[in-house]
């Protein structure tokens, strides 16, 4: 607890401070809201490695927030928050560089370290259509798919950046960053980077919304894209669909800190989903496609380093980082939606590569399968309180490294609030 402790008190004096009044009467930092939210949460992990014995992590993450109008300026506004999260000294788990044991295997592995850090600072100023910020904040944009914060993860990722997003023109949203360092899910100091992303999106009507980007990750690759999305309604039946591709190429942006030079990228990227909601049945079938290299033919993987990666590709977290090989995951999903019962939804998983990789003595391109359970509901009787039940079942394929079966199930209750 001394870490959540050492946080709140911190918040609670920087709040003070930016509270004070000059010498001519200002407040520094008024009409404050406070943001916040409470999510205790178990995770086991069952990695079928006979070295490591089954993890159950028992964990919380706090966050608050506070946002006020800042100097008495219109449109001015500073955020300031944290984000802390505890395992309460329940040691049956690993994360990072640590080494728990039973007494005799070490536990699998949960990135969700015991860590804090400031997660908001930051400086807003909306003028018209158009906002400018500068400072720490979140920053997601479009499915995550390319840029997020994990917020699955309970270390959520912070990035520091400088950006202006602009609505001026009817139904065209433009937004324009430079990122200069982030952290969080992983313990441990900012990672320093030099990163332009560029997104720009128009919303022809709600059965068409095309959106374009190039996200310059430094010393990594360039990623440009073009994405249509859109809802179609018909009586009883709601479908919504995606259709994407992007490419990778040599990075057009340098940090020289670490030390890369003459980084190559050559890679493609697609996504095709199409979803149906029929009075309340969810029904939906996706392919999404990341290339691959052989190490021989001068392409590389098709990555998403500072994607919200859990999102996609099976919950078990198998495939955060892409195989050499590239990576092909057919999946189908089927659920229900219903006020007061909450929603369940279930998703099958085949995964293979788009080239063939080592297998034992020979090659595969099979990456094995995955079934996904989760369900959510509102908590009777507490605004604002959900609950969340979630199951991830991986079946090992041929390709190595990709093995072994893995499980995870979680338990998790998560209350927001406001001041509002």
């Amino acid at each position: 607890m001394k870490k959540i402790t050492m946080s709140a008190v911190a918040l609670t004096a920087i709040m003070g401070s930016f509270n004070s009044v000059s010498a001519d009467g200002i407040n520094i930092l008024d009409d404050l809201v406070l943001d916040g939210q409470i999510r205790p949460r178990y995770e086991m992990v069952d990695d079928n490695n006979p070295e490591h014995a089954n993890a159950n992590a028992i964990t919380a993450r706090t966050k608050l927030k506070v946002t006020g109008k800042l100097l008495g300026v219109d449109g001015l506004t500073a955020s300031v928050g944290i984000i802390s999260v505890n395992n309460f000294g329940s040691h049956e788990y690993n994360w990072n560089d640590t080494d728990y044991t039973d007494g005799t295997k070490k536990y699998a592995t949960v990135m969700d370290p015991q860590a804090a850090m400031i997660s908001n600072a930051e400086v807003n100023y909306k003028i018209g259509d158009t906002l400018l910020h500068a400072g720490r904040g979140q920053v997601n944009l479009d499915n995550q798919r390319f840029i997020g914060t994990v917020g699955w993860r309970q270390f959520e990722r912070s990035y520091d950046s400088v950006f202006v997003a602009n609505n001026s023109i009817k139904k065209l949203s433009i937004l324009a960053a430079w990122v200069y360092g982030f952290q969080g899910v992983k313990e441990g100091e900012t990672v320093d980077t030099n990163t332009v992303l560029l997104n720009a999106a128009y919303t022809v009507n709600d059965m068409l919304k095309v959106t374009a980007y190039d996200y310059m990750i430094a010393n990594t690759h360039d990623t440009y894209g073009l994405a249509l999305t859109g809802n179609i309604k018909m009586d009883t039946v709601k479908l919504n669909y995606r259709a994407e591709y992007a490419m990778q190429d040599d990075p057009s942006m340098e940090i020289h800190k670490d030390g890369k030079k003459d980084v190559k990228a050559d890679a493609d990227y697609y996504n095709l989903d199409l979803g149906a909601n029929i009075s309340g049945i969810l029904a939906g079938v996706n392919y999404e496609f990341l290339s691959g290299t052989t190490n021989s033919d001068n392409k590389t993987a098709f990555t998403t380093p500072l994607a919200t990666g859990h999102k996609f590709n099976g919950w078990a977290d198998m495939f955060l980082t892409t195989p050499d090989g590239g990576l092909i995951d057919a999946n189908v999903r089927l659920g229900y939606t219903a006020k007061g019962f909450g929603k369940l939804l279930a998703i099958y998983h085949d995964f293979s590569a788009d080239k063939k990789m080592n297998a034992g003595a020979g090659t595969s391109d099979d990456l094995g399968s995955e079934i996904d359970v989760v369900y959510t509901n509102k908590i009777p009787g507490v605004n604002n309180l959900t609950g969340l039940l979630k199951y991830a079942d991986y079946s090992k394929g041929k390709v190595d490294d990709y093995t072994k079966d893995m499980q995870k199930f979680w338990v998790q209750l998560d209350y927001k609030f406001s001041t509002k």
